[in-house]
């Protein structure tokens, strides 16, 4: 009876999957119950699509429903489809404004904020625009504006239906008469602690102006939503390309950060570490993911793959004994168990065994060999006991005590196939024979 049931229970689960899977793709890839040629020739629409999805997002593109693909499909997203598999894209030319001078309205509040929060979220989310171009916003307190913003539940009066909590959390619409420019936030949501009103709506409105969705994972109109601070936070450079295709530009130009190029032989790395048989290169905000099935590595947002990361981290490392990753930043440490934080993180370096002088550490790695993981502090290194919890007597040990010729400042270090890699001023190999070698 008890095997009975767990066969009921496992295929309920995939009928579950597969339907939402179905639902998915429908509502962002377009998807439609086709027959005909493809159909006949045993090509599964759905398969099409689901690999047109993870092509989409940078994921291994399989054409198959896999653990990777559910969790892209969980995360909190915009409603708008992802319809253009480009870099920035727009609804077109005649999907603009035709004038400068804009007026927005907020229609009602979420009780999740007082309403000068939201007024101050909503303000700040429209001049992420302004700043970059010749448009310019005046609220209005009555009346039909050219962007209406409201707070609602389920169907809204659209036809385009919210999803609950968690989800799709915002959907706004292109410029056009009636409803165009609206942009409608899914009050199931709390904008309070979960999500941040200003990072939606500052989405949002690059639709209400004309922008589609953009597949760069760090453009602010990259579908899936990703915690960056309002205080400092700058449109990137995709963004800014795609807005001022369709308004021209301000002058003078704004300057945006742009992205890490993955080829440039003197970039210096912030960290190095492998998951679950990947590897992962981190620089500032971004890190490059490759897995040995790939040729190539995609690049994404460190937030987009775990929202609550450190960006500028200073080093990271796998753990192998408790199957979690570990992000250093200054005198902080967070952890994460595959793509989900771990509870009670972040925690200080001293919960580690570090001295409290140590500010930060430059670089970690894990020895499969001996289950140790070693921390990088200047020309000094520690060895950390994974298995007992605690550092080994005897550290720090000078760099050049264990590893001869390496006296420069690590940077970042990790290990594959048993050798130990070292990123410095310059980058070394370091074999377990102990033979360096310089790369340059």
């Amino acid at each position: 009876m008890k095997t009975l049931q767990r066969s009921v229970c496992l295929l309920c689960f995939v009928l579950n999957s597969h339907l939402l899977l179905q639902s998915y793709l429908k509502k962002f890839f377009n998807l439609t119950d086709e027959t005909g040629p493809t159909v006949r020739r045993g090509i599964s629409p759905v398969s099409r699509k689901l690999a047109e999805m993870q092509r989409f997002f940078g994921l291994k593109i399989t054409g198959a429903l896999d653990a990777e693909t559910m969790a892209m499909m969980k995360k909190p997203r915009c409603g708008v489809p992802d319809t253009k598999i480009a870099d920035f894209s727009t609804f077109g030319n005649n999907l603009k404004w035709k004038k400068n001078s804009l007026t927005y309205r907020i229609e009602n509040y979420t009780p999740d904020m007082s309403a000068s929060e939201v007024d101050d979220s909503i303000e700040k989310a429209l001049q992420v625009w302004a700043k970059v171009t010749p448009l310019r916003f005046t609220r209005l307190y009555s009346g039909t504006a050219d962007i209406m913003i409201s707070f609602g539940r389920g169907s809204h009066g659209d036809y385009y239906p919210f999803d609950g909590p968690d989800g799709t959390l915002a959907h706004a619409f292109a410029p056009s008469p009636g409803i165009g420019g609206d942009a409608h936030f899914d009050e199931d949501e709390n904008f309070t602690f979960r999500y941040v009103l200003f990072m939606v709506a500052a989405h949002e409105f690059g639709h209400s102006l004309g922008l589609s969705h953009s597949d760069d994972p760090g453009a602010l109109m990259y579908p899936v939503y990703t915690y960056r601070n309002p205080d400092t936070f700058i449109l990137p450079r995709d963004d800014v390309r795609g807005i001022q295709s369709l308004y021209d530009p301000q002058q003078p130009k704004p300057t945006a950060p742009t992205t890490p190029d993955a080829c440039d032989s003197t970039m210096v790395l912030d960290a190095v570490t492998t998951l679950r048989g990947e590897m992962f290169f981190f620089k500032d905000s971004f890190f490059w993911r490759s897995n040995p099935q790939s040729s190539s590595a995609q690049q994404y947002l460190i937030t987009s793959f775990w929202p609550s990361a450190p960006t500028n981290i200073d080093a990271a490392y796998e753990s192998r004994q408790s199957d979690r990753v570990y992000l250093f930043k200054n005198r902080k440490v967070w952890a994460f168990s595959g793509y989900n934080a771990v509870p009670g993180y972040p925690k200080k370096l001293t919960s580690f065994g570090l001295p409290r002088h140590v500010r930060k550490i430059d670089a970690a790695l894990y020895d499969v060999q001996t289950r140790k993981s070693l921390f990088f502090v200047g020309s000094y290194y520690f060895s950390y006991d994974e298995a007992r919890g605690a550092m080994d007597p005897g550290f720090p040990k000078h760099l050049d005590q264990t590893f001869s010729g390496l006296t420069n400042r690590v940077t970042a270090a990790f290990q594959y196939r048993g050798d130990k890699m070292f990123n410095t001023n310059q980058s070394f190999f370091f074999s377990a024979f102990k033979r360096l070698l310089d790369l340059h």
